[in-house]
């Protein structure tokens, strides 16, 4: 696939990349991308942070099995602690 298209560079650096090739892509505002370059001039490369591979609760819950020793808290335990860590953080 190759589009050939011009764009101009402006007073702030930026470039607009054409509508018709966004909407292909499927990039929206904020896309970030990743500017290499290259001998031939600049590459631009979307960026897709790495995501964490789906798991399930039971996986999860086991990677903490035999973590704690201490006694089982209650819900309003943790919702304490919880809100009592958000005060000390200052938020």
């Amino acid at each position: 696939m190759q589009s050939l298209q011009t764009t101009r560079l402006s007073s702030k650096g930026q470039i607009i990349i054409p509508k018709a090739i966004r909407s292909l892509h499927g990039w929206e505002n904020g896309q970030e991308f990743i500017v290499e370059e290259t001998e031939q001039g600049i590459l631009l490369r979307p960026y897709k942070p790495a995501s964490l591979p789906k798991t399930t609760l039971a996986q999860v819950a086991g990677c903490l099995k035999n973590r704690y020793q201490g006694k089982a808290k209650t819900i309003e335990e943790m919702d304490a602690a919880i809100a009592q860590g958000i005060r000390d953080s200052g938020q």
